[in-house]
């Protein structure tokens, strides 16, 4: 394993993926703290990807929880630290199509749940609709698009070339199907306005 600072993007910040795969590689080391930021870097994503299985935010905890708990048990299972991003993808995907499959989902809890702080109960009410509106309109549009967006768009600085090898989509693909994806989905937005 490396120890080798983070690569970046040609604006000088890390990817998320350099960022996971150096605090990984620190850990892998014996910094104790590396694992807190490597939790910190990659669980938004992981979440995400998690949540695109149509789990309950309840259920989506467990399964993180879970896959964090497979790498924290048996840290040799990634020797390459650059694999560790695609690693925990596979893991919480993995772990979330067994929970899937195990349980039938309301349909009310499949948008993404976050605490928002809001100054006025008239913002959180049109906060409220609006993040309705908007995850009625993702859940309408097919399972390959959903888990795209839902992990791309909550990426600090999406790596396609790790996407790619964590998801099994070519390359080549992804913007073109991330574009579709959102025009299809700005359509239905506007649609649901007009």
């Amino acid at each position: 394993m490396s120890d080798a600072p983070p690569t970046s993007r040609a604006d000088g910040v890390p990817t998320t993926w350099d960022a996971a795969a150096s605090a990984h590689a620190r850990w892998a080391n014996g910094e104790r703290q590396a694992l807190d930021e490597l939790v910190r870097v990659l669980t938004p994503v992981l979440w995400h990807t998690v949540r695109s299985y149509g789990l309950s935010a309840e259920a989506a905890q467990d399964v993180l929880q879970n896959a964090w708990l497979c790498l924290v048990r048996d840290p040799g299972q990634v020797r390459d630290s650059q694999a560790v991003t695609g690693w925990m993808m596979t893991t919480a995907r993995r772990l979330a199509w067994r929970s899937t499959r195990t349980r039938e989902i309301p349909v009310d809890e499949l948008a993404p749940t976050a605490p928002v702080q809001l100054p006025t109960p008239e913002d959180a009410a049109i906060a409220g609709f609006e993040a309705r509106r908007l995850w009625q309109a993702v859940s309408s549009l097919n399972a390959r698009c959903q888990r795209l967006l839902r992990i791309i768009a909550f990426a600090d600085r999406p790596d396609y070339a790790a996407f790619s090898a964590a998801t099994g989509t070519p390359i080549g693909s992804i913007g073109p199907t991330r574009r579709r994806c959102l025009d299809k989905l700005r359509s239905l937005l506007e649609g649901a306005s007009a």
